[in-house]
């Protein structure tokens, strides 16, 4: 499958061939966006298992013909009944492993509305490839066979996954078929039955069941009272673009922040230019925020307007002159999110994100659903007081953040990508390829990138770069201050994205090399 295509009537980018072909397959049957981009986020949950799926979340934006932009918040909350003061007493940071940081699924739901808000086929239909794949065989990906053969992996031991992925004790070997035939009984009942066949039926009570005897305080009520949301959009200008990202919970309105402070210091948004030091410490002032102010809005209200206000920008700008004030950051990737990418010509356009958080989640596959639990609840801090800090009922603060970019035709730019905290870096860095250099699509994605990845408590600025970065941006960075580690070029330490440019009577789409995917176009 190719990594870059251009086609006249549809386009989709996915980070497995799998799940393109799916895509493919719904717009061939006459689909929409909407239909290829469900069928690839549901045959996601299998092809990529220690990414996404079922136990995990989804924020996705969706173009309508009329222009109108639909955005769909599916996360999670934690557990009503959870018992925050034997968390404390019990560690120093909310657990990454294990039941405690289990949180309340959104992926299901926000399929659900994502088949509302414009599908044109059968919602049943979007299950099929992923049912056979669960029944009949996955091969081993490139991603999923690095996660299986990390040393001491925290997983390997789980009795869910061991049988599915260490048959005998031993990690799968990369092209070997691994099939799960819980997970397609799964998703055959949600394929008849829909979504309240996790929330509150079958599904959902069976997969409750099976983690409450793994000690998760989640309950069958946590999941009967789940609701995703359509949140309005939060809008900013850079250069002559309009960029759309998703309100919090998603950390989307930093990269509005970085890219205004961009444009305020009248930068070169070239990463690979001479201002890469100071593009740096934009992203790492801009990060800064966030991990001071995004919570659930329902508990603390993030100070958006703020944050994306004359007066604080005018401060971001001042902090980056000065080379002060920089916060953590913790950009580097791990096998964690998905985030595709679809198109066509009759005006529709998705941009969905799904993870788990962390690889394989919370390290717990559920036995009798096949379903792997998400660690949203490690999003979360125990620091009192703090916007995000653990609570019952409570989603954390989430790194997924679709981007949906529009110039003064209308959409030119659909665009996504994984990476953790590091997500605004990558899409900052696309923006300036593709849309501000115009580089094609698939060139844009490949490009070789450099992430701002200072780890909490720690006074190195440093960065992670990929062979190919040119010496211009890489002296830049130095001269900034920060310390660079190498990373091969073809690895997802710098996370992997996915682009549709729209240009006239063209669909131009990329997908990125550092996954296991593919672009198609029709």
């Amino acid at each position: 499958m190719q990594l870059s295509a251009s086609g006249r009537s549809w386009a989709i980018a996915t980070p497995h061939t799998d799940a393109t072909a799916a895509g493919e397959a719904a717009f061939e049957r006459g689909g929409n966006a909407v239909d290829a981009a469900l069928a690839a986020a549901v045959t996601l949950a299998v092809s990529y298992p220690h990414m996404c799926g079922v136990g995990g979340d989804l924020f996705a934006w969706v173009q309508r013909p009329d222009g109108a932009t639909i955005a769909v918040a599916s996360t999670g909350r934690s557990p009503a009944g959870l018992d925050v003061e034997g968390v404390r007493r019990r560690n120093a940071d909310v657990p990454a492993r294990g039941p405690v940081p289990i949180t309340v699924p959104g992926a299901v739901a926000g399929w659900e509305a994502l088949h509302r808000v414009g599908a044109g086929l059968p919602w049943a239909g979007a299950f099929d490839r992923a049912t056979s794949l669960a029944a009949d065989g996955v091969v081993v990906s490139r991603s999923l066979h690095r996660i299986l053969t990390t040393p001491d992996a925290p997983h390997a031991g789980d009795p869910g996954l061991s049988p599915i992925f260490y048959p005998g004790g031993s990690p799968l070997a990369l092209g070997s078929r691994f099939t799960s035939p819980q997970l397609a009984r799964t998703l055959a009942v949600l394929a008849s039955k829909g979504a309240p066949a996790m929330y509150g039926g079958e599904i959902g009570r069976a997969y409750v069941e099976g983690l409450r005897e793994r000690g998760s305080a989640l309950t069958i009520d946590d999941l009967v009272t789940h609701e995703g949301s359509m949140p309005p959009p939060l809008e900013g200008a850079f250069r002559d673009l309009r960029v759309s990202v998703v309100p919090p919970t998603s950390q989307g309105f930093v990269l509005l922040e970085m890219l205004a402070t961009i444009d305020r210091l009248g930068l070169d948004p070239d990463p690979h230019g001479s201002d890469a030091g100071t593009l740096a410490r934009v992203f790492s002032q801009a990060s800064r925020d966030r991990d001071l102010h995004l919570a659930d809005p329902d508990h603390v209200r993030t100070p958006v307007a703020a944050l994306l206000g004359d007066a604080h920008l005018t401060e971001v700008a001042d902090l980056v002159r000065s080379g002060a004030g920089e916060g953590p950051v913790g950009a580097k990737a791990a096998g964690d999110t998905i985030a595709l990418v679809t198109a066509d010509t009759k005006g529709w356009a998705v941009s969905l994100i799904q993870s788990l958080f962390w690889d394989f989640g919370a390290g717990i596959l559920e036995p009798s659903t096949g379903i792997v639990a998400q660690n949203r609840g490690a999003g979360f801090t125990l620091e009192a007081g703090h916007p995000n800090a653990l609570a019952p009922a409570k989603r954390p603060a989430h790194t997924l953040m679709p981007v949906l970019v529009h110039d003064e035709r209308g959409l030119a730019g659909v665009a996504g990508s994984m990476g953790g905290y590091g997500q605004p870096q990558i899409n900052a860095q696309t923006i300036a390829h593709a849309m501000v250099a115009a580089r094609p699509a698939g060139e844009a994605i490949a490009a070789p990138r450099w992430l701002v990845d200072t780890e909490p408590g720690s006074t190195q600025r440093s960065t992670i770069a990929e062979d190919g970065v040119p010496e211009t941006a890489r002296a830049s960075l130095s001269a900034a201050g920060f310390a660079l580690e190498e990373v091969p070029s073809t690895t997802e330490a710098l996370g992997h994205a996915h682009l549709i440019r729209v240009r006239p009577g063209e669909l131009e789409v990329g997908s990125d090399p550092r996954s296991d995917g593919g672009a198609a176009a029709g």
